[in-house]
């Protein structure tokens, strides 16, 4: 195991074209952001936009970004931000922090393009605290069985090749409590809301919690059901 999470995290990421189309949700993000203290770990940070939008009350961001080009971007957008940020070059499959660090992961139009999503979520898992929230701003599978088909005829052609990796029909909350996740709130999203349907308007924006264990510590570990 500890080969593969190498060969991962040393894997170059390069998607120029996709970076520089990188999207702005501002509302969203905000009301994504709103009410974090503690210390954060932001999965696939982009640019940065988050950064200046996090509240004061949060000590700490580790933003995670494997993008060379918008990794950048982010570090110079990290000098500018009120609350502390480092950035570092990793993999969501392989996070180089330890165990139960974070009172707060964030995500935001990321799942969708990660190698590996049941890993990734249990490493998201594996690096909050019990109790601690994950928050997500994700597109994904659609409700409407013909957009649903669309979705996946693309995943399977030429959408990821063209979009740095993206999928657009990956069942993000279903996923999310797959990987030890209890689901708080989450509401659907279409994205824009006017005009035509797009392959990645189906949007949800969600809070997640990693549960707190029994007070005697037993219970089956993430993702797996007790016997």
């Amino acid at each position: 195991m500890r080969g593969r999470s190498r060969d991962v995290r040393h894997q170059p990421v390069h998607h120029p074209l996709f970076a520089r189309s990188y999207a702005r949700l501002g509302a969203l993000r905000d009301e994504l952001l709103a009410g974090l203290t503690g210390r954060v770990i932001e999965i696939g940070a982009g640019s940065g936009l988050h950064f200046a939008r996090y509240p004061r009350q949060v000590a700490k961001v580790v933003a995670i970004e494997p993008e060379s080009h918008l990794r950048a971007l982010a570090v110079t957008a990290a000098l500018r931000a009120h609350v502390p940020v480092d950035v570092v070059p990793a993999r969501a499959e392989a996070l180089p922090v330890k165990s139960e660090a974070f009172d707060a992961v964030v995500t935001a139009l990321v799942l969708c393009s990660v190698r590996d999503l049941g890993r990734s979520l249990r490493e998201l898992h594996r690096v909050l605290r019990p109790g601690g929230e994950l928050r997500f701003l994700e597109h994904g599978r659609a409700r409407g069985r013909a957009m649903a088909l669309t979705q996946r005829a693309l995943d399977r052609t030429v959408w990821p090749a063209l979009c740095g990796g993206c999928h657009t029909s990956r069942e993000i909350v279903a996923e999310v409590r797959r990987a030890g996740f209890e689901i708080d709130t989450h509401r659907r999203l279409r994205v824009p809301e006017r005009g035509l349907p797009l392959p990645t308007s189906s949007c949800v924006l969600g809070v997640a919690r990693r549960p707190v264990p029994p007070a005697d510590g037993g219970g089956p570990p993430p993702g797996q059901r007790a016997g």
